[in-house]
């Protein structure tokens, strides 16, 4: 046997997430890089590890024993790495979020040079919708949590960290006229193109249609902010986005803000955790952090928002 721990992190990836490429993408590696990785650890074994039936990935009962002894062996790893910074006076241990997903755009640029300054600290971020989210910080799964709607039935602490607004997008290429009027008729003319059940952005485009008593001719409903923007550069239909995930699309000249009365939604980002929660050396290390370099991460990153 000559496995790597590299390949033993894949591979326990790859079990946990029943898929390459979402393995792929929480390890922030390629699909291929991965899928070449899990071959090579496939090829120490002379028993199947992992097996595709139809076009789903199925880890079998001799792949879940390997698993197991693979997360064994990284703990173990994990606390000799801990335990020699420790004494070198370093914060270690794993900082553990749950981001929803529009969030992804917000929080790589907050935690990029903490995790330079602290090689002692892992990083484990769950970038998912809002109810996922909210859960797994009442379960006490996670350290902080990243929303813009605060939840009502937690008692909480946060940090503010910036401003999220929503406008109407649509796309240049497939726009066609636009009715003119009232914001009613305009809406009633578009296609629009919403988030799932549980997401905060479908819930603040709810909120407005509602509270304005606008008629929908027709919804269109997509499963992530990614296949939203696709479809609204495709010419499949208009929604309300996040502006933080749409700048180079506006560069680029691929998407358009559309002027409707009301809009955009504004609201805050906020880093929250439970208030009952004990934070971990490497959890408060990151809120000190926040709470010192926020205005300069906004301010040398995010520069570009204030000009919508």
């Amino acid at each position: 046997m000559n496995y790597t721990l590299h390949q033993l992190q894949i591979f326990l990836k790859i079990t946990q997430k029943q898929s390459i490429t979402k393995a792929a993408e929480e390890l922030f590696l390629t699909q291929p890089a991965v899928s070449i990785q899990l071959k090579n650890f496939q090829d120490q074994f002379s028993i199947p590890l992992t097996e595709v039936v139809g076009r789903q990935l199925y880890v079998t009962d001799f792949g879940k024993e390997i698993a197991e002894a693979a997360e064994k062996i990284l703990n173990e790893v994990y606390a000799i790495n801990y335990k020699t910074l420790s004494y070198q006076g370093a914060p270690t241990g794993r900082l553990k979020l749950s981001v929803v997903s529009t969030g992804k755009y917000v929080m790589p640029f907050f935690l990029s040079d903490f995790m330079k300054q602290h090689e002692g600290i892992d990083l484990i971020m769950d970038v998912t919708n809002k109810t996922k989210v909210v859960k797994s910080l009442e379960q006490n799964e996670v350290d902080f949590a990243l929303v813009s709607v605060l939840p009502k039935k937690l008692k909480i602490q946060g940090i503010e960290l910036m401003e999220n607004k929503l406008f109407l997008v649509g796309g240049t290429k497939g726009l066609s006229r636009l009715p003119e009027g009232n914001k009613g008729k305009l809406f009633e003319n578009l296609p629009l193109i919403y988030r799932e059940e549980g997401s905060a952005t479908r819930n603040a485009m709810e909120n407005f249609i509602a509270k304005n008593r606008l008629s929908i001719r027709k919804k269109i409903e997509l499963t992530s902010n990614e296949a939203v923007k696709q479809a609204v550069i495709a010419g499949l239909g208009y929604s309300i986005m996040p502006l933080i995930g749409i700048k180079n699309e506006l560069i680029n000249n691929d998407v358009k803000i559309i002027p409707v009365t009301g809009l955009p939604i504004s609201t805050t980002w906020n880093l929250i955790w439970l208030k009952s929660k004990n934070l971990t050396p490497a959890a408060n290390a990151f809120k000190d952090y926040i709470e010192t370099e926020k205005k300069k991460i906004i301010k040398e990153r995010f520069d570009w928002f204030d000009a919508y």
